[in-house]
Order: C-alpha cells, then sequence, then structure tokens
C-alpha cells in the first residue's frame, strides 16, 4: 500500500456513519453492501456474534469493516471479515482448504471482502465522491494483503466483483476467478408474451404451460409494495426461508428472524418480496430485492408443493415484474442450470485471491487459468442449451 493512505479496522459497521458509507455506495451501488444491510446481520447476530452456535454459523463471520484514508479524508470503504470456515460464500474454496490441509499449511483464518450470504456482483471497494476509483481499489487491495499477512492469514478473498474492479485487483497481485450464474437480460420487452416468443416452439409451449399453472391452482401471485409487508407477512416469509434451508442438506440458517425484522422495518423501500397467496392464504414466497434498474432474487420457499410454483414465484413472475417496470437485469441467485431453460443466461462471475504461501499459490494458479478458459467457453456457447 502506498504510503499516502493509511488502514483503519473497524468491529461494527455503525463505527463509520451510515450517511458516509452510503455516499460510497451510491445511487448505482450494489444494495448489499449498503450500511443498513450490512448492520442489521449484525444486529441480528448473524455475523459477530462470539457466542452464536453451530447452527448460526455467525461467531465465523468476525466484522472487520477497512476503511482507506489520506489524512483525515476517506477515501474508500470495503465489507470485510475473518473467517474460520467457507459457510455463506458462494465462492466455493472447499477443496482448497483441503489442499492446504494436504500441503501442510493452515487455511483459516482467512480475510474476506464480500457482503455476507449475498452472491451478488457489486463492488466491493467503495470510493468517496471526489477520489480516483481505480487508485483506490489498487489502494485498498494491497492493504487487505498486508492486512492478511499481518494478522497471520493464509490468504484473502474478494468476492463477486464487477470485472473492472477485478481487473484492478489483479493489477495488485491478486489471482482472478471465474465462476457462473444464469441472469435474465431484459432487451425492452414489451409484454411477457415477447419473451415468450423469443423460444423455440417446444420451449414456448412448455414456458406457457408451466406459467398458467398457478391460475389453475387458484394461487395468485403478487409483488408487494412496502406498505404491505406486515408483521403476518415478515412471518410468513422467514417460514419460507426455514423451510426451504431445512429441506436440503446443504441448507443452513444464516439468517434469523432478527434479521428479518430489522430489514422489514429499516431496508423496506429496497424490498421486492414476491408471495404466492392461495385463499389470501401466503403459501410461497421469494425474498427479492430492487434498486435502479436491476431486481435479484435471493431466497424463496413454501408451505405447499405445487407443480412450478417454484418456476413462477422465483423466475417468471420476476421476469413479468423486469418487464412492466421497464428493469434491464434480474439476478436471480446462485445456482441452478435449470433457469437456462427459462431465459436466463449464463454470465461470468469474478472474484480475486490471493495466498500467501508461493507453493500453494502456483497449483490455484495453474487451476484458476484452466478454470477461467473453462467457464469462458461455457458462457459464449449460451450454455449449450440447443433447444432454447
Amino acid at each position: 500500500m502506498s504510503d499516502r493512505y493509511a488502514l483503519h479496522v473497524h468491529g461494527r459497521v455503525r463505527e463509520i456513519p451510515k450517511e458516509t458509507w452510503d455516499a460510497c455506495v451510491g445511487e448505482n451501488g450494489s444494495p448489499f453492501v449498503e450500511h443498513t444491510w450490512l448492520d442489521c446481520f449484525e444486529e441480528a447476530g448473524c455475523v459477530g456474534a462470539k457466542d452464536a452456535d453451530d447452527e448460526s454459523h455467525a461467531a465465523a463471520w468476525v466484522p472487520v469493516h477497512l476503511a482507506l484514508r489520506r489524512g483525515d479524508e476517506l477515501v474508500a470503504v470495503a465489507p470485510a471479515y475473518f473467517k474460520t470456515n467457507s459457510e455463506g460464500e458462494f465462492v466455493f474454496d472447499w477443496s482448497w482448504a483441503d489442499l492446504a490441509r494436504r500441503m501442510g499449511i493452515r487455511y483459516y483464518p482467512k480475510l474476506l471482502v464480500a457482503s455476507p450470504f449475498s452472491p451478488v456482483t457489486g463492488e466491493r471497494v467503495l470510493v468517496a465522491p471526489g477520489h480516483d476509483k481505480r487508485e483506490a481499489i489498487v489502494a485498498m487491495a494491497g492493504a487487505v494483503r498486508a492486512l492478511a499477512d499481518e494478522s497471520k492469514c493464509s490468504s484473502a478473498h474478494a468476492l463477486f466483483l464487477r470485472d473492472d474492479e477485478a481487473s484492478a485487483w489483479e493489477r495488485a497481485g491478486y489471482s482472478r476467478r471465474s465462476s457462473v450464474q444464469y441472469h435474465f437480460t431484459n432487451p425492452g420487452y414489451r409484454t411477457f408474451e415477447d419473451f415468450v416468443a423469443t423460444f423455440k416452439s417446444k420451449k414456448r409451449n412448455q414456458i406457457r404451460r408451466e406459467a398458467a399453472q398457478p391460475a389453475k391452482d387458484g394461487i395468485r401471485i403478487e409483488t408487494l409494495t412496502p406498505d404491505r409487508i406486515t408483521p403476518e407477512i415478515v412471518a410468513a416469509m422467514f417460514r419460507f426461508y426455514r423451510i426451504t434451508v431445512d429441506k436440503f442438506t446443504w441448507g443452513r440458517r444464516y439468517l434469523n428472524r432478527k434479521f428479518f425484522d430489522l430489514v422489514a422495518d429499516r431496508f423496506r423501500h429496497r424490498l421486492a418480496w414476491v408471495v404466492a397467496f392461495q385463499n389470501d392464504e401466503p403459501i410461497a414466497g421469494a425474498f427479492n430485492v430492487q434498486k435502479g434498474d436491476r431486481l435479484y432474487g435471493r431466497y424463496w420457499g413454501a408451505t405447499r408443493e405445487l407443480p412450478f410454483l417454484h418456476f413462477n414465484v422465483c423466475y417468471y413472475h420476476g421476469v413479468r415484474h423486469c418487464i412492466e417496470h421497464g428493469l434491464r437485469v434480474f439476478e436471480p441467485g446462485a445456482g441452478g442450470e435449470h433457469k437456462l431453460a427459462r431465459g436466463f443466461a449464463p454470465t461470468t462471475m469474478h472474484s480475486a485471491h490471493y495466498v500467501q504461501n508461493a507453493r500453494f499459490r502456483h497449483v490455484l494458479d495453474d487451476f484458476l487459468a484452466r478454470e477461467r478458459e473453462a467457464v469462458a467457453r461455457f458462457v459464449e456457447s449460451g450454455g449449450r442449451d440447443e433447444d432454447a
């Protein structure tokens, strides 16, 4: 890091004023790095809770938010955490930890620059207005490496970076990693039928059949306005979330009811929660967030298993919402090649990684180069979905 800058470490995001932090996020920045979103995790005890039990995994996320200053002037901030496992990150490095163990290298703790439990692309170095963004990112990346070394971390990682920011981290000596998500991009459709018409006959008929099913089951699906997010809806949404994470062996209850309550109270202007009603009873929902021209899908669940309900609540309704409101992109969350058949295209995700051990770094760099090539081929092919 240049001698021009000094790094300050904060154990709570509240140690930096909300107005100061959010001025760095800006109107075009990701909602998942906004002060309120991060603070809700901390106040709810989803991160940084030293007395958390194994179920919550909160003790594995120790906040060490970073502020880069030049004299008394704030240049940039970044959400950061010491991690003692790899839960809740969605850029998977379990195999790296296993390799490190076999090489006799202690992998944890590691230093992570990311938004917890949020596999969503956005700026990770949030630069104050009036400062050179590229210079600030490179300086912060250098400061992160120095902090990792000083804290005896094996490595430092910055997850879900925008492409230009990933390039800046590379210039600071990090290795780039590529992964894949599936996003819907709206070229300016006027109606949902315009979207459906872009598919070949077989897929058109499939989507129309799936999209028509809720009405046959007496279900209406709505995106709730903030004033309709009542305590009863919050309870239902948490219930849907809990059902899904408890259903699968890989599910983890990273979030608790208090987090849902806090977000519903303090972050409701960003919420675009989708709820499916049957006989006026909420039976399914999706935790969507909206900012600018983008819609983000995070969590979903249902109390009743009905045909195509998942596809409608999580995908088709979001596509309709984007078309009706002129939104440009819908990011429905991590994973899921089944999204290809429903109009979501493979999209490259970027992350940056620095490992201290030179021998370990050499092995990873070889792996990452081959992985980037494979991801690039897959994305360029459109996921090889010949029937789309």
